[in-house]
């Protein structure tokens, strides 16, 4: 029986591109035991962009110092800023005139409502909630709890052998490291994702994609959204 899985890092308030993947694949390893990138143009671990009149802006997710080491799991979020009243203001000040924008708005405050101390707990909880927006269903375990070995193309071969994979959906951020041997060894086959961005309307003039989902939430409502997301799949 074949099993497709996905493995990736559990971003904040991910674009549409994350939860497309999830519509093709029957498990997702969450990518929680690799090195925190931040303060580079490819960390999405903390941040996510929303449109403004001004244009993209990041809203990020603030943390506690930590070394350049420390994993995704370990990182712990800041308690000296107010940083999820910041998000709430920042998000309503530039979606209140957004058609769908109470229809929205609950639940991004009941997300900053939620407690806890770790950056993943609180990444995890904007995807299930995302999730349950897009109604998409698909298991999901923490990579940490298969104890994989390797790094980089032999650690994910290791992971979906562990999980019994027989084809692995990858990004094609992945394609500038992807070996294609490892994975014929272990006898995995490889599917690069094809995701073209939807265009829908949007505020604040030219549209731009590649934002935070919650963007086609805001300007098309729950269900007209799930059916965008869903029409890119084939």
């Amino acid at each position: 029986m074949s099993r497709t899985v996905v493995i990736h890092q559990p971003d904040f308030l991910p674009h549409l591109g994350f939860f497309h993947r999830f519509l093709q694949a029957d498990l997702w390893v969450i990518l929680d035991n690799v090195q925190f990138v931040h303060k580079t143009s490819k960390s999405w671990n903390n941040r996510d962009k929303i449109k403004t009149p001004q244009g993209e802006k990041w809203i990020t997710v603030m943390v506690q110092k930590c070394t350049l080491q420390t994993n995704i799991s370990e990182v712990l979020l800041s308690t000296e800023i107010a940083w999820r009243n910041d998000h709430l203001n920042l998000i309503k000040e530039n979606y209140k005139k957004a058609p769908y924008f109470s229809e929205i708005f609950p639940f991004l405050e009941e997300l900053y409502r939620f407690e806890c101390g770790k950056m993943i707990d609180f990444n995890l909880k904007s995807i299930d909630m995302l999730l349950k927006l897009f109604d998409i269903k698909i298991s999901s375990l923490l990579a940490s709890t298969l104890n994989p070995a390797g790094r980089k193309n032999k650690l994910l071969v290791d992971i979906l052998k562990k999980v019994n994979a027989s084809v692995y959906l990858s990004g094609v951020g992945a394609k500038s490291y992807f070996e294609q041997k490892t994975f014929d060894d272990a006898k995995i086959k490889v599917i690069w994702q094809d995701f073209k961005h939807p265009v829908y309307p949007q505020l604040h003039g030219e549209f731009k994609p590649y934002l935070s989902s919650i963007d086609l939430l805001m300007n098309c409502g729950i269900e007209k959204s799930r059916m965008i997301l869903k029409e890119g799949v084939k």
